[in-house]
Parts: structure tokens; sequence; C-alpha cells
């Protein structure tokens, strides 16, 4: 069987909707690759809702990592960094892969690199909730402002676009909320490309990072943060719809 091809200048960004997937063998083969502690994790959750959507996001991994290389679904090992971060830990011997998971309400997404640190954001924008208050008490005052400015009817789409940004910017820095969203800004109203800026005490490059940020079927709003090196041009990110195990087959 082919390998998917994933240039070292580009990222891929696979994702599916976990309520579509009703087909009794395909959710055995997912049963079937989740390692025990994975299946543990999924018996604790309460609903049937949380259950699938652990359960379709496991596979989901594991299918996209062996569209790559010659490693089975069942035999990746994953390990969480010291601020709760998934990665590849085994077999040895597999490829130098970063790849960064989030889920929410109707969509599970993974984006994929090749020795770059990436990070992935998903929100479900039709949930109920506070969005402006949130962003006075944890965002920059730059975006609070920036915020505010808007008409009324805008707020609610840029919070979701803010609120995705940052939270992908966090995860491809591997240290979640350990990083306060206040030390950080994004400049949306300039036009061109999505630009960031730090509070000294992050001290971290902007030229650094390529975000980009898009809205899936209406309801849902995806950012990317991926890493760039010294003098790289624009990474090329690509996104799949998918059905693990159809769409990304395992390997034998």
């Amino acid at each position: 069987m082919s390998l998917f091809s994933l240039p070292p200048g580009a990222a891929h960004l696979w994702y599916v909707d976990p309520d579509a997937i009703d087909d009794w063998y395909l959710r055995a083969a997912y049963h079937s690759v989740m390692s025990p502690e994975e299946a543990r994790q999924q018996a604790r959750f309460r609903f049937l809702e949380g259950r699938q959507e652990y359960l379709v996001t496991r596979a989901l991994v594991r299918a996209v990592l062996s569209a790559y290389t010659p490693v089975a679904p069942r035999d990746w090992l994953f390990v969480r960094n010291g601020h709760g971060r998934p990665e590849i830990a085994g077999p040895k011997g597999a490829p130098r892969l970063r790849f960064n998971l989030s889920n929410t309400r109707g969509l599970v997404a993974c984006l994929v690199a090749r020795d770059r640190e990436v990070g992935l954001d998903v929100e479900d924008t039709h949930r109920r909730g506070e969005t402006v208050s949130i962003a006075d008490r944890f965002f920059s005052p730059f975006e609070s402002a920036a915020l505010r400015r808007l008409p009324v009817h805008h707020q609610r789409d840029r919070f979701f676009d803010y609120w995705t940004l940052k939270e992908a910017y966090i995860k491809a820095r591997g240290m979640g909320l350990a990083i306060p969203l206040d030390h950080f800004s994004y400049h949306l109203d300039e036009g061109g490309p999505i630009r960031i800026s730090f509070e000294p005490e992050l001290r971290d490059d902007p030229s650094r990072w390529q975000f980009s940020l898009t809205s899936l079927g209406g309801r849902h709003r995806v950012a990317t943060a991926i890493e760039r090196r010294p003098g790289e041009g624009t990474i090329a990110v690509e996104m799949f719809r998918c059905l693990p195990f159809e769409d990304v087959p395992p390997k034998a």
C-alpha cells in the first residue's frame, strides 16, 4: 500500500465528523487499535457522545500517522509532556512526525508535520456561553479593546478567531495554560498574514510562527500554529476530510 507524501515544507490537517460514524465494524476497528490505557480513558466518559468523540480521536491520530510510515496503527506509543501534550514515544525508529489534536462537538482534527512544532484548535461557534466577558478576563488588553471596537454582531465571530488562535499557539509551544493568554496578542485587522506580538517575558520571536484561520461548514472555527525555520517561506497547509481506516486505511 502506498504512503502519503508529507514534504518538509508542508503540514496536513485531517478532520472527521465523529457523529457521522455509525458503522459498527468501523467502531470495532477503532476499539481494536486503542492501547489499554486509552480504552480505560474512554470508559471514564459518562456520556455516549464523549466516548464516541474520544474513540474517533484516537483512531484518527493512529490512522493518520500510519498513512506516512509503515507502522501499524495499533503499534504507535504516546507519552504526555509535563504540560499534558501527547507526543510520539514509539515504536523505535519511527520517523520524526509532530502532531496535534483537537476536538469539539461535531469535529475531530489532527495536524501533522515533519520536524517542526504544530498546534491546532477547533471550536464549535454554535455553543452557548459568554464571549466578550471572557476576552476581558483572559485576552490581552490590545485584543479586548480591538474586539469591543467591532459592531456587536461581529464580536462573537472575532472572539472565536482570537480564542482558537491562542489555543493553537500555546499547544504548539507544548505548554498549555502555563503561558498566560494575555502575554501575547494577535493582530487581525491589518490585512495580510496573521501577526502575533509577545510580552518580553515570553521570549519568543514572531517570525518563528505561521498561523492560519478558517471555518468548516459554517459552524466550526479551525486555527493552526506552525513553527518556521529561520528564513523559511510559507508552509503549505493542506486539509483532508476523511474517515479513519477507510480514507486513511490501517497498515497490515
